[in-house]
């Protein structure tokens, strides 16, 4: 007899009944779909189907392939009961075999999962109910961000069972210390080597204090898998139990001297241990300092005109459209239009730039920046999870809980590493206590509880993501905006650097130079004429006309059926007369043919680095306008950055070959490519790929959008926009270049931090294990170094934070 299931599949894309039929026919060709149906109104598709023949993956790249979309939602969630990567690696595998789920990501070190899904298959309460069965739980995260109450209660609670342990574990390490030959002139009261004192010291720290780890034990193994928690309750369980047997046997016996009993091995092994976790969780909390500074940032409250009065009211409370009121030395609450006043308003914290930037009436102003010397009334735009920070908040938390491709690597060690520990453990047993000390089980039992103590992957988990929160946590302090952990990681074995002109290199504020007109007009008649073309586009070079033309007072003419040749110009009707400006390419292919000497003008001005637009006027060329745009203070010294980091640099641009070269020159960049269409950016991008190369581009975020996804890494340079956050892997906040040759210093220096941070956790249990099955090691020493190596790691990750870029 067929299983039966269904999916609800949420469709995008469709336009017409048709589309809904030709899906619906696709989806019921498949073998096992039993039955499909599409409802075109509510963009859904209910499906039914034996699980054993097909899955919704199978729909979903149906429809793919048929030319439509499947929406998924995304549900972050906090995640309870990790402890080590084997614990985030079972999460992780169970959150992905859900149906409905197409992809979960766990990070251990911010103690958090990432789902994709589609909302008709899975909910969020069939994920928890799924991780709560494997001894887990998940929290689906809130806007107000109690996650860092809830992590302070564990800290509290962790800190309480450390001191609680210790006190139990101090006197049975006082009987393990005079032991020794070298420590026989302490005193040692009698009473603590007594068997019944040291059980009702161990009892509590081992079966109380320590029941976390039998807890975490039974729910591995109930799942048919193993973590730290079974190599920790394993270990000390045997040490345990073992010194009872001792202990009963003392008491049956003729109680001379004193037995061997190994109970502050257990004991201490779990202090030491709680010790580490303790320190580990503090210094994970430290972190995501970075997205706690920048949710510090916020302002609490605002201030805003409700029927012609002023009331203030808490930030979140604030509408679209409402008027602002800021005062000088306060945080504007929202992003919003400036609608009156004039200020200084420090953007430091969104762009990393320390200059304060002037504000008048039209300016745009962040919510978070703070007001310096006027008053302003800003118009609310945007508002809540809208606003740039909130925006900046979100990408950083999204690259914190993305892996990188190491990382996966790594947790797929850890995902064999615990039962293959559990292994060598026993045979280790079995090697001594039938080859090296044949019948002595206290011989056999100190290397087994060892090997299972020392060998815990902690650090194996943690040594990516740590590396991974801090590195990007310290970029967007900075201004640099990496969109995941594999673009952190990609960024680093960039070879070539694919610079835009525009408003990257130059400011991207050209300014009228030269006005040439040709014989029969006059300079003011033809910058009327152009201007009044110009004045309904958005293009910098047609403002900087129309700005030019301003300033000498010109007044401008009506213009009508305006439009825009994209990569040569532009045309429309001005005052009856039809205007052609643009390029050479322009005028050549409407066969308007130059008067003499005007080319010589136009190089001329071309090789001074200026962009000469060519005007036509009825058919016949009327003369020449040119505009500047001046290179960034910074571009120079940025370009030598790039190279001194063995990269090599392309100016990529619309422009013609002279101008792009004269600009290229003032900033040291020897490679041109010019003259290119916006459409073909990509192309070009695309040819460098196949000399190679791994490629990235800089650009706007919008124009250049083909080039930035193109491209191996994509860079939006600018000010944070939606559109430039979405366009592109990392988004540079600052409009200056030195932003990109930080991120690719924070790229390579974040992933050189990770190998150490692997290498260390690597070689620690390359070493740690057979020195332990060698008996050399103690098993409280193996807790320590065990407890230790957890924390370097995340201590190591936390140098990222205080990396100094520019």
């Amino acid at each position: 007899m067929n299983r039966q299931a269904e999916t609800t599949l949420q469709i995008s894309g469709m336009t017409c009944a048709a589309c809904a039929n030709r899906i619906e026919k696709g989806l019921n060709k498949i073998d096992g779909v039993q039955e499909a149906s599409v409802n075109l109104a509510m963009e859904r598709s209910n499906v039914t189907y034996d699980p054993e023949q097909t899955n919704a993956a199978e729909f979903e790249e149906k429809i793919k392939k048929l030319g439509y979309q499947v929406e998924h939602d995304k549900a972050e969630f906090e995640v309870a009961g990790m402890t080590c990567a084997a614990c985030a690696a079972r999460v992780e595998k169970r959150l992905n075999t859900l149906p409905g789920v197409t992809e979960a990501n766990v990070n251990l070190a911010m103690e958090t999962a990432s789902v994709e899904y589609n909302p008709g298959a899975v909910s969020t309460e069939d994920m928890s109910r799924a991780i709560d069965k494997i001894g887990y739980q998940l929290h689906e995260k809130t806007e107000d961000r109690e996650g860092e109450d809830h992590r302070e209660k564990a800290i509290r609670k962790q800190t309480v069972k450390f001191i609680s342990a210790a006190v139990l574990s101090l006197p049975l390490l006082w009987t393990m210390v005079t032991h020794f030959e070298w420590t026989s002139f302490l005193w040692m009261p009698d009473v603590l080597m007594n068997p019944w004192v040291q059980f009702a010291l161990a009892t509590p720290v081992q079966f109380v204090i320590g029941w976390q780890f039998y807890e975490g034990a039974w729910k591995a193994l109930r799942n048919k898998s193993a973590n730290m928690d079974v190599l920790v309750a394993m270990g000390t369980s045997a040490a345990y139990f073992y010194s009872i047997y001792l202990g009963w046997q003392w008491l049956n016996s003729s109680r001379t001297g004193m037995p061997e009993l190994y109970f502050e091995a257990s004991a201490i092994i779990i202090t030491l241990i709680l010790l580490g976790k303790l320190f580990e969780a503090r210094a994970k909390g430290r972190t995501s300092q970075a997205i706690q500074k920048l949710l510090g940032m916020r302002a609490k409250t605002a201030v805003v005109y409700r029927q012609g009065e002023e009331v203030e009211i808490p930030v979140e409370q604030v509408q679209i459209g409402d008027t602002v009121l800021v005062k000088p030395g306060e945080k504007i609450p929202v992003d919003g239009e400036v609608l009156e006043g004039a200020s200084s308003v420090d953007e430091s914290m969104l762009t990393g730039e320390s200059m304060p930037v002037d504000k008048t009436a039209g300016d745009d102003v962040f919510g978070a920046t703070i007001n310096k010397n006027g008053v302003l009334q800003v118009k609310a735009s945007k508002v809540g999870n809208d606003t740039a920070l909130s925006q900046i908040v979100k990408v950083v938390e999204e690259a914190q809980s993305s892996k990188a491709a190491v990382q996966r690597l790594a947790d797929r060690v850890s995902g064999i590493f615990v039962p293959a520990v559990i292994a060598i453990a026993l045979l280790t047993f079995v090697v001594w206590i039938t080859l090296v000390r044949p019948g002595d089980v206290g011989s056999a039992l100190i290397p087994t509880i060892s090997i299972l103590v020392i060998a815990c992957p902690c650090a194996l988990g943690l040594a990516t993501p740590t590396s991974i929160m801090a590195g990007s946590g310290r970029a967007a302090e900075a201004g640099v905006l990496f969109k995941g952990g594999e673009y952190l990681e990609n960024t680093k074995s960039i070879q070539t650097v694919v610079l835009d002109k525009t408003g990257t290199v130059t400011k991207g504020e050209p300014e009228l130079t030269d006005v040439v007109p040709a014989s029969g007009w006059q300079e003011d008649h033809l910058l009327q004429y152009a201007a009044s073309a110009e004045k309904n586009s958005e293009h910098p070079l047609a403002q900087a006309v129309v700005k030019g033309a301003e300033a000498g007072t010109i007044s401008l003419l009506h213009a009508e059926n305006m439009e825009a040749l994209p990569g040569r110009g532009i045309q429309a009707v001005v005052n009856e007369r039809k205007l052609q400006l643009g390029t050479r390419k322009m005028m050549d292919e409407s066969g308007v043919s130059r008067g003499e000497g005007a080319e010589e003008e136009l190089q001329k001005l071309e090789s001074e680095g200026k962009t000469v637009m060519l005007c036509a006027i009825d058919g016949s060329y009327a003369g020449l306008i040119a505009v500047a745009d001046t290179i960034k203070e910074t571009s120079k010294q940025a370009v030598e950055r790039l190279h001194q980091s063995g990269l090599d640099v392309v100016l990529l641009t619309g422009d013609n070959q002279r101008t792009a070269n004269a600009i290229a020159a003032q900033v040291g960049i020897a490679r041109v490519i010019a003259g290119v269409l916006p459409e073909q950016k990509s192309e070009e991008i695309q040819k460098l790929q196949q000399e190679g190369k791994k490629t990235a581009m800089v650009g706007d975020g919008m124009n250049d959008a083909p080039a930035l996804a193109a491209a191996d890494i994509g860079m939006a340079i600018g000010t944070g926009t939606d559109v430039a956050i979405e366009a592109a892997d990392i988004t540079l906040m600052r409009g200056d270049l030195n932003s990109v040759a930080d991120a690719v210093l924070m790229s390579r220096t974040t992933m050189r931090n990770i190998k150490q941070n692997l290498f260390f956790a690597f070689i620690y249990n390359t070493l740690g294990i057979p020195i332990a099955a060698a008996g050399l090691l103690a098993p409280w020493v193996a807790g320590a170094a065990m407890a230790f190596s957890s924390v370097s790691v995340v201590l190591n990750a936390l140098r990222l934070q205080k990396m100094k870029i520019s």
